[in-house]
């Protein structure tokens, strides 16, 4: 974000200009190699500790992999409307996939309208009534869209996966501690488009609304434009600009309470008031729908008694989906 974009900005929404360090970049080449993930997990550990989020480079995803869901992630997008309505998620049942057009998901629905448009898919599945399981919503036109996304979506699921290992180091736990409440998870790959806001910005509107994310892990790749913003433990907002060749990484709700709040989920919005189009890909993995998540024992003391209640990982997802989206407000948990 340039600073003439900057001085467009209410003050409430102006992102400090501040040192990084506490969203550090962690090489996470050992998770791919076999090595020790000692020095990864420690790095982690800091990293969730204060900030929720960091950045890994040597992350052993394919260049090409990412450039491919972002070339068709603009195609898609470019779309006549009616063409994308058609594959709206409200005919996807359950299953939660396909396009959102704009304003059609509000993260902070009390105080933010979300000027984006988004495309939802996760692992192919047959048709059931479990929520967000199911088969994808495909343009038919562009087969081309399915194996460049779905391929993303495997990719992003593979590195989930290892990270997670490296999560659970970090926690002192075993590093499969995950893999018997990830044996099905759920998981969601979602394309993104932030149109460019013009005029004077402030929290009604803006490209997303300030959020915690909903389960486990998130995996972002960003375009080179920017808009990423976190709040740090003083409440200010930092910018979380775009580094070729890495990945932003956050943890959802499931992991700060698993860990009693040692790890936080911490809030991020997107204002993008670059002038340009903006499209980022996130990968959303939680854990199996029936896997229950409260505090770990290692993380509860008599100073720090434990703070939540035993939940599901579906039910939490699903109500937290029921508050965002309109035609899903009068479905159960």
């Amino acid at each position: 974000m340039a600073d003439q974009d900057i001085d467009r900005l209410q003050d409430r929404l102006r992102a400090q200009r501040v040192s990084f360090d506490k969203i550090p970049v962690i090489d996470v080449s050992a998770l791919n190699t076999g090595g020790s993930l000692f020095e990864v997990a420690k790095e982690i550990r800091w990293a969730l500790t204060n900030a929720g989020f960091f950045y890994v480079r040597n992350h052993g995803v394919p260049e090409a992999v990412v450039n491919g869901a972002f070339e068709e992630t603009r195609r898609f997008f470019d779309l006549p409307l009616q063409d994308k309505m058609d594959l709206h998620i409200s005919k996807s049942g359950l299953a939660l996939r396909g396009y959102i057009e704009i304003f059609g998901e509000n993260t902070d629905p009390k105080k933010t309208r979300d000027l984006k448009e988004c495309f939802d898919i996760g692992p192919e599945s047959p048709a059931g009534d479990a929520p967000f399981f199911g088969p994808n919503l495909w343009p038919a036109a562009r087969p081309e869209f399915a194996r460049a996304v779905y391929g993303y979506h495997q990719e992003m699921k593979g590195l989930a996966q290892r990270l997670m290992r490296a999560i659970a180091v970090s926690l002192d736990l075993e590093a499969d501690f995950f893999a018997p409440r990830m044996q099905n998870p759920i998981t969601i790959q979602r394309l993104l488009h932030y149109p460019p806001q013009e005029g004077q910005i402030d929290e009604s509107v803006m490209g997303i609304g300030a959020h915690t994310d909903y389960g486990s892990l998130t995996i972002l790749a960003q375009d080179d434009v920017g808009g990423l913003q976190v709040m740090n433990r003083d409440g200010a907002w930092v910018e979380g600009p775009p580094i070729a060749g890495t990945f932003v990484i956050n943890i959802g709700d499931l992991i700060q309470r698993l860990t009693n709040d040692l790890y936080l989920a911490n809030l991020h919005r997107v204002v993008n008031a670059s002038g340009r189009e903006r499209y980022s890909i996130p990968f959303f993995i939680d854990a199996d729908a029936d896997a229950v998540f409260q505090p770990l024992d290692s993380c509860v003391s008599a100073e720090n008694p434990a703070r939540y209640e035993p939940v599901t990982c579906g039910a939490h997802k699903f109500g937290r989906f029921r508050d965002s989206f309109p035609h899903l407000k009068t479905k159960a948990a």
